[in-house]
Order: C-alpha cells, then sequence, then structure tokens
C-alpha cells in the first residue's frame, strides 16, 4: 500500500515561477523531499532502469507532513439565504434518482449536524423523506411508503408549515408504467417543528459535523424551487409554464434555473431575490432535462430543455489539500520533464514509502536576450494524462483479464485506488451510478501520471503506458544528447500558435489523443508553416475535449455516437457543457487524425507486439535518409512494450479520410495476434475477421510525406514504437530511423515541395 501521495498544483511551470505539491502521510510525521530530473521511469530490469538526475535546489529538505482526505461529491450551495424554516415554506424539483436504494440522499438542506437543527429533504431507500431537527438534540424523519424507479423523472413536492408542524410529501412519476404503483403522496403533522436558522442553502449535499459535506444526492436535479407559503403539490403545473402568476412570483423565495449559464459552475437564480448558488466539485452540466423531446440535441439551440445538472456522491474537482512543499523554479533550469521525490522511509513488499510527483518545466514565458531555444520541443500529452488518471477499469470493469489476454497483477497504487474512490476516476471509467466520468482534474493525486507506474494495459514485459511509456522517449533523447523543451498540451490550448512558433521540430508522446480545438488548430497552422512533426506514437487526435474559462486545470470528454467507448454518453448529450462545441471524435467532425499527422487509428490490443516489414516505398529516394545505415527488412521485432515496436494501439494511411496522398508507406507491421482488433469506427457491419491473424487492415504504417510549406511529418504510428528504443543499448533499426529523422528534421533547409 501506498503510504505517500501526493500531486502538484500544476502540471507545467516556466523558470522563475512557483510550484506547490500537496501530499499526505498515511503514517508517520515527516518526509524528505529532493527535485530530480525524470530520465527513464522503467523499472524492467531487460531496459536500461531507473534513471533519476537529482537537481539541488532549495526545495530539498525534510518537511513535516500529515493525512490530507478528499470531501469527494458534488452539490450546490447558496450563502444568500434566509432562515427557510421560520415560516410556511414548500419546495418544488424534478428529480431523476440514479442510486435510489441508497439512504440519506440529500436534495436540499438548510442543517445543522452538530446542532442538529433545520431541514433537510431526501431520498432515503427509494422514498421521498423529510428530516427536521429543533436544535435540542430531537430529530425526526418520514417519507412516503413508496420507492422510485431507477433513471425515471419524478415531481417532488414538499410543503412544511412549521407552526402547524403540518407536512405534506408528494411524489409524482412523469411516466406511468403498467403494474408499477410509485405515486405517492403523504400528509400528517411533524412529532417536532424544524430550528430556524440563517445558513445557507445546499442542493444535493448536506453539511456534517466534522465539516464536510456528505449524504449527496446522485442524479440529476432540475427547477429546484423554494416557495414561501404552503403550496398544494398540484402547483408543480404553474411553476413549469415560462411565466408564473403575480402571486406565485411573489412568493418565489429561490428558483435555480440550471439552464442559464451552463458553462460557468454558477447555479442562476431567477426570482427576484437573486439568490445564485455556486456548484462545488463540477456537477455535469448540459444535462437533458424532464421535458427534453429529442428536437434538439445542442443545449444552446433549446436550453430550456437542458434544465438538469447531474450530481454525483464521487465527483471531485479539487483535493484541496493543505500546499506541503513550494518551489520557485530558478531561472536556468533546464527546460524537461521533472519530478519532486518525496519519501517517508524505506519500502518493502507490504509499502512503499515514497512517490515522485511529476511535473514539467516549460521554457521561459518572453524570450531571454542572448538565449537562443533549442529547435527541438517535446509535446507532454498532458490531456490525455488527464484523461487516463486513476484509470481504474482493471479494477471496476468485469473482463478486463480477458480483453488484454493476461493475468493482471495489482500494484500498491492499484491498491491505494481501490480503498481511495474519493480520488476520483479518469474519463474511461464510470461513476457509481453507472453513468461516465466527463470532466477531469489535475488538482487531485494522479497515480498513474508517475514514473515506475506499471500499467495494466501496458502490454507484457515493461506494461508502461502514457506518462511512463514516454519516459522511454525521454531516455533516448538524453542518450543521444538532444537538447530540447518541452511544451505540454496545457500551455497549447492557452497560448496556441505562439507557443510553437519558433520550433522546427516537434515530437509526440507514444499516446496524444486528446485535444481542444485551440490545440488542434495551433498545430495545424504549425504544421502548414513548415513545422516538422515527428509522430511518435499511435491513436493520437482522436476525442476532442474542452477546457473550463474559470476553472484551472480541468477538461471535458464526451463520448459521442463513434469510436472505442467503454461508457456511452446520453443521447441528447453530445455537446461540451464547458464550450457548447460538439463532442465526441474529430474524425465525426471532418478532422480524422489522418489530416493533421498523416495516419489514423486502425486497431489496438494489449498483449503481444509486433514488427515493421519493409515496403516498397522504402526504396524511394525521397525517404534514402530515413535508412541511412538501415539494411534491415524486419524493423522493430523486440522492445519493452510487448515485445515488439508495434502494438497497443496501430494507426495507418488512409487517403479517403485526410492521409496526404504523398505519403510513402516506408514499412506496415504484420503477423499481429488475434486480440490486436479492428477498431469500431472502422466497420459497419461486424465483419467476421476483426484480429490481426486474419484481417490485413490490421497493421501500424510507417510513413514519411512533405508537405507543401517545406515541413514534413513522420509517423510511426505505434504507442509501442519508442519501447523499443532502447534495445541493444540503443544500437538498432528502430533507434537508427528515429535518429535519422530527427538529424534530418533539425536542419534548417526546407524539405522539396516539387515533383
Amino acid at each position: 500500500m501506498l503510504k505517500i501521495v501526493g500531486y502538484p498544483d500544476r502540471y507545467t511551470v516556466a523558470p522563475g515561477e512557483d510550484i506547490a505539491f500537496l501530499v499526505s502521510l498515511e503514517e508517520g510525521d515527516h518526509f524528505d523531499a529532493r527535485l530530480v530530473r525524470v530520465v527513464h521511469g522503467d523499472c524492467n530490469p531487460g531496459g536500461p532502469g531507473l534513471k533519476f538526475r537529482s537537481v539541488p535546489t532549495a526545495v530539498d529538505g525534510r518537511y513535516r507532513g500529515k493525512p490530507q482526505r478528499i470531501d469527494a461529491g458534488s452539490y450546490m450551495t447558496t450563502e444568500a439565504a434566509p432562515a427557510i424554516a421560520a415560516a410556511p415554506f414548500t419546495f418544488f424539483a424534478m428529480i431523476w434518482p440514479t442510486l435510489p436504494d441508497r439512504p440519506d440522499q440529500t436534495l436540499a438542506a438548510q442543517w445543522d449536524s452538530a446542532g442538529k437543527r433545520g431541514f433537510r429533504i431526501e431520498i432515503n431507500r427509494g422514498r421521498l423523506a423529510l428530516t427536521v431537527g429543533d436544535g435540542s438534540g430531537a430529530v425526526s424523519t418520514i417519507s412516503t411508503g413508496k420507492a422510485m424507479l431507477t433513471r425515471q423523472w419524478y415531481s417532488v413536492v414538499v410543503s412544511i408549515d412549521p407552526g402547524a408542524r403540518a407536512v405534506t410529501l408528494d411524489q409524482q412519476p412523469m411516466r406511468a408504467y403498467a403494474q408499477i404503483d410509485d405515486r405517492d403522496r403523504f400528509q400528517g403533522v411533524l412529532d417536532i417543528a424544524p430550528a430556524a436558522f440563517d445558513a445557507p442553502l445546499f442542493i444535493a449535499g448536506c453539511p456534517q459535523a466534522d465539516g464536510e459535506i456528505g449524504m449527496h444526492f446522485d442524479g440529476k436535479i432540475d427547477g429546484p424551487t423554494f416557495l414561501a407559503g404552503v403550496h398544494a403539490p398540484e402547483t408543480r403545473d404553474a411553476l413549469l409554464r415560462a411565466h408564473l402568476s403575480h402571486a406565485l412570483s411573489v412568493a418565489v423565495l429561490a428558483r435555480w434555473d440550471f439552464s442559464k449559464e451552463i458553462s460557468t459552475t454558477r447555479a442562476v437564480d431567477i426570482g427576484s431575490h437573486g439568490r445564485h448558488g455556486r456548484l462545488v466539485h463540477l456537477p455535469a452540466r448540459g444535462m437533458k432535462g424532464w421535458n427534453w423531446t429529442g428536437e434538439a440535441h445542442d443545449w444552446a439551440s433549446k436550453p430550456e430543455h437542458y434544465g438538469a445538472i447531474h450530481f454525483h456522491s464521487d465527483d471531485v474537482y479539487d483535493a484541496g489539500w493543505d500546499p506541503s512543499v513550494a518551489l520557485t523554479i530558478p531561472a536556468g533550469l533546464k527546460s524537461g520533464p521533472y519530478a519532486l521525490h518525496v519519501r517517508c522511509g524505506d519500502s518493502d513488499e507490504t509499502a512503499t514509502r515514497e512517490d515522485y510527483i511529476a511535473f514539467f518545466v516549460r521554457p521561459p514565458r518572453r524570450a531571454i536576450p542572448g538565449r537562443k531555444r533549442p529547435s527541438v520541443a517535446f509535446l507532454a500529452p498532458t490531456a490525455s494524462y488527464l484523461a487516463y488518471a486513476n484509470h481504474g477499469e482493471h479494477i471496476t470493469a468485469r473482463g478486463a483479464e480477458l480483453q488484454m489476454g493476461r493475468l493482471l497483477p495489482f500494484g500498491h497504487a492499484d491498491l491505494y485506488m481501490y480503498d481511495h474512490p474519493e480520488l476520483g476516476g479518469s474519463l474511461y471509467d464510470c461513476h457509481a451510478d453507472g453513468s461516465g466520468v466527463c470532466y477531469s482534474s489535475r488538482l487531485r493525486p494522479n497515480l498513474n501520471y508517475s514514473p515506475r507506474y506499471h500499467s495494466w494495459l501496458g502490454g507484457h514485459g515493461s506494461a508502461l503506458y502514457q506518462y511512463n511509456a514516454d519516459t522511454h522517449l525521454f531516455d533516448w533523447l538524453d542518450h543521444q544528447g538532444v537538447d530540447y523543451d518541452v511544451v505540454t498540451d496545457e500551455d497549447l490550448h492557452q497560448d496556441g500558435y505562439r507557443l510553437i512558433q519558433d520550433y522546427r521540430v516537434i515530437l509526440t508522446g507514444t499516446h496524444p489523443e486528446y485535444h481542444s480545438t485551440a490545440m488542434w488548430d495551433a498545430m495545424k497552422a504549425w504544421i502548414d508553416r513548415g513545422g516538422r512533426l515527428m509522430y511518435m506514437g499511435g491513436n493520437g487526435w482522436y476525442w476532442r475535449i474542452a477546457f473550463h474559462d474559470e476553472l484551472p486545470g480541468v477538461i471535458e470528454l464526451r463520448r459521442a455516437e463513434d469510436g472505442i467507448r467503454t461508457w456511452i454518453a446520453e443521447p441528447g448529450e453530445y455537446y461540451q457543457s464547458f464550450n457548447g462545441e460538439y463532442g465526441g471524435l474529430w474524425r465525426r467532425i471532418g478532422r480524422a487524425p489522418n489530416v493533421m499527422c498523416g495516419v489514423g487509428f486502425i486497431a489496438q490490443g494489449f498483449d503481444i507486439s509486433s514488427f515493421y516489414r519493409r515496403a516498397p516505398d522504402a526504396a524511394n529516394p525521397r525517404a534514402a535518409f530515413i535508412f541511412e545505415g538501415v539494411e534491415d527488412e524486419i524493423i522493430g521485432d523486440f522492445g519493452l512494450i510487448g515485445g515488439g515496436a508495434a502494438g497497443i494501439e496501430l494507426d495507418c494511411l488512409a487517403t479517403d479520410l485526410g492521409s496526404p496522398p504523398n505519403m510513402l508507406r516506408l514499412a506496415s507491421s504484420d503477423e499481429h495476434s488475434p486480440m490486436i482488433m479492428l477498431v469500431n469506427e472502422e466497420f459497419g457491419v461486424v465483419p467476421p475477421n476483426l484480429g490481426g491473424d486474419v484481417n490485413a487492415r490490421v497493421r501500424a504504417d510507417l510513413a514519411f510525406g512533405e508537405t507543401p510549406a517545406g515541413g514534413a511529418l513522420f509517423c510511426t504510428s505505434s504507442i509501442a514504437w519508442c519501447g523499443s528504443l532502447s534495445h541493444n543499448h540503443y544500437d538498432n533499426n528502430v533507434s537508427r530511423i528515429t535518429l535519422n529523422v530527427l538529424k534530418r528534421f533539425m536542419e534548417e533547409a526546407p524539405f522539396p515541395t516539387g515533383p
């Protein structure tokens, strides 16, 4: 089990700027810290081994530590609230419960847990319920008698007259089913009256005695409203109209319209008092409401059909830990991959007592006179690192070992992830209620964004994926003495083309899968102006994402319509809430990966990697520089990732999807196993020959082509390629080809553009 975990407050930082590290100790009260440059994060004894280069700074030393916890679960709160229970009132909302059998799920509350006073309107074991406390220690709960169904819309109305202690609870399904009786109404007298006091109002969560927010509701809430006075349940019909009568309008204490300002964290009160709410831990917005008809799928075109917010008891945006260590990046520190190495004791087979908290140092934000930047940059795919943050399918999903074709051992990080679901999942995981995780934040521990981490997706052998697989490239660049900068996805999204305009060569990571529109446009502009792209992985430029305009370090994904999807967005919920753009595959909006890098995703599998076989285009004089010193027909029949250079996820040329017709197919992989299968966007009717052993389309194409502006594209088309670079002490055909390309790409002379 992990005894120390942490995260940085940012993934990228420039010289002269501050970065903080937030650390939690499971044992002891202190830890040691030092800064290291990450060179190689693969523990596999068959490779170069772990390599960390110590960088002495003022951060080196011993620090006090403590356990830190995450208060997960999304909710809404409004500070500007009167003492609701001081007079008769009525609460109204439309709800769509997703885990109705759970107890104590708050719909709305003004509650003091320590003093046991106020009220909570709840779902309790599927029944509409009310809990009141009089402040003397007495607490009473009443409920309807019939349980609500899962994922069905209900109108709920709760009215309370504190003086008479009269109460009405009403739940009405919006759709009736034969043989189902879920309509219920309770009218009676409370044992005690709720104590009235000034305190914030909460929706979908409730303050606890320890200061945390608990009793979260799982599901959608649409149009929550508080009215002064006791109103009959039938008042719901009037509340659903666009314009309220004067009498009803005057009675509104608060009426939140979640269809307004969907891209923000504000819940707009459309009543006259302006009691706007604040959304915490990013519940899902842009969600279809109770009245969605299917006539509009874009929330911006018919927002009144998107008045729901989906709250989850396991949502998390910001872990909120106290900073433990702070560092000002020295002015002369070279750009590159770094980590804060933290250690609280000796590790053994039962516990890991050290962590490497990874981050990147980018180049200075302003050019420094007399200092020339290198011509090469590595674009760190931090959006992809976020998409896979705490990826836990191997823990929660059935059939993971069948998918991998091998047993999946759990390491200490996996066990910690299992015991701490409050860390939040990846964009591949589902919430406890079965809905897909569509937001992922870096303001929390990301256990697989770390050197030494072994991924269950990484194939046999080293089993590396994402960040740690990219350290194979860091190591190779270091061995070859290549001077390079690092810029990240988040940098590119924020700064755009001007961030990369001065670099002649950009190398990608092994799996640059997730890109925002701003990122896509900036990279395409760079390529179209003569940039030389070395695409060092597979399945790149696949999913479209959005960054939040207000909140740092969070991305959104809607898994719409097509692609390899572990969950599927609900119909009508394909548009991103952060910016209103259509989500899903870039291919679905006419920007297939082939348009960007020359190749596109064709197949995936996670067991055995294969090799490339030289193709006729390798003899083309345009490719002579690539194969200088390489006569082999077979390329990459070795490697740390699955035993070969062609594996995990593969790309190929396809001119119908945008691959430039001048691209050369230098080599293609073959002899793949049956577990390497064609991806589903590549067929309509399911073919009988999906596997690489029987389908010739399952291949990775090693490709090269010049661009009209004198630049060029080089595509390895395989996630496993970089795992072969260090074979035989870096003396191998994969390494030689990569170095040949990099050297020519670094030259100032443009590539020829004429026939």
